[in-house]
């Protein structure tokens, strides 16, 4: 079976895949400095209430956008595990053409997405993920990756907006009542800017890549927030929550396999 690490800015998500079918998935959020016993302690509980265990577990996958965390979550892997992690890079296989001037810029999370999306729904299409930032990323009708956009996150947002303006409320993020779009008070204002002024976002950034592109692309979104969204705007074709560690998954089945080679190396950075 393989373990699948998926590690942002905001949570880390685990999941185990036996070849079929997905088995279990669990997040917990991204602390850099949680140690690999935190993890395990907390993973096995999870692996052992769906039936599994460590043993079996034959191999690892791990992407990441907080470097700060690699040692541990290698560490996990290695001790836990008696695996080494493929560690998601630009250097690897991805079976693409990373169209950039600089390849290993790029978040790995966005070419994770992008490889998936063409494998599942094919191309050319737009990526959108609703995470810590919100990213659309484009991929042609070959597979390559074409860059895209970071825009703020919705959270990241509604907490400058609070932390800015003094007498405006901290809110949570939803679909104004009765999806009205003039608010008649504070919160649903704020409510309303943040919800309908995302969608207009949206909108209009996947309208200015399909004219930029010029030719007709599918929008795939994914991340925590693309259920709520899909509710003011009819751009998405698919939402798929599991793109990225779908991306991991395929990353791994096109990647040589690392192999630990000493006892010294379950206990070193290497």
């Amino acid at each position: 079976m393989l373990l699948v690490v998926d590690a942002g800015n905001t949570n880390v998500v685990f999941a185990v895949h036996d070849g079929a079918t997905w088995r279990g998935s669990w997040r917990v959020s991204m602390q850099p400095q949680r140690t690999s016993d935190e993890y395990a302690v907390w993973l096995m509980t999870l692996l052992q209430a769906a039936g599994l265990s460590v043993n079996d577990v034959s191999q690892a996958v791990i992407g990441t956008v907080v470097p700060a965390a690699l040692y541990h979550l290698r560490l996990l892997c290695r001790q836990y595990f008696q695996t080494e992690p493929l560690i998601a890079s630009s250097r690897l296989d991805w079976g693409f053409r990373i169209a950039l001037d600089n390849p290993g810029e790029v978040g790995v999370d966005r070419l994770l997405n992008g490889l998936a999306a063409h494998r599942i729904y094919g191309g050319p299409l737009i990526v959108i993920d609703f995470g810590t930032a919100t990213t659309f990323d484009v991929v042609d009708v070959d597979g390559a990756y074409c860059g895209g956009v970071i825009a703020p996150g919705i959270n990241l947002s509604v907490e400058a907006l609070h932390k800015a303006a003094a007498r405006l409320p901290r809110i949570g993020v939803g679909r104004p009542t009765g999806g009205l779009v003039i608010g008649r008070d504070t919160n649903s204002a704020m409510r309303s800017g943040v919800f309908w002024g995302y969608i207009g976002l949206v909108e209009g950034i996947v309208e200015r890549i399909r004219q930029e592109f010029g030719a007709p692309m599918k929008v795939l979104a994914t991340g925590g927030l693309a259920p709520l969204f899909s509710e003011g705007t009819s751009v998405f074709e698919h939402i798929d929550p599991e793109l990225t560690i779908n991306g991991l998954r395929f990353l791994a089945g096109r990647n040589p396999e690392p192999h630990l080679t000493n006892d010294k190396d379950l206990i070193t950075e290497g």
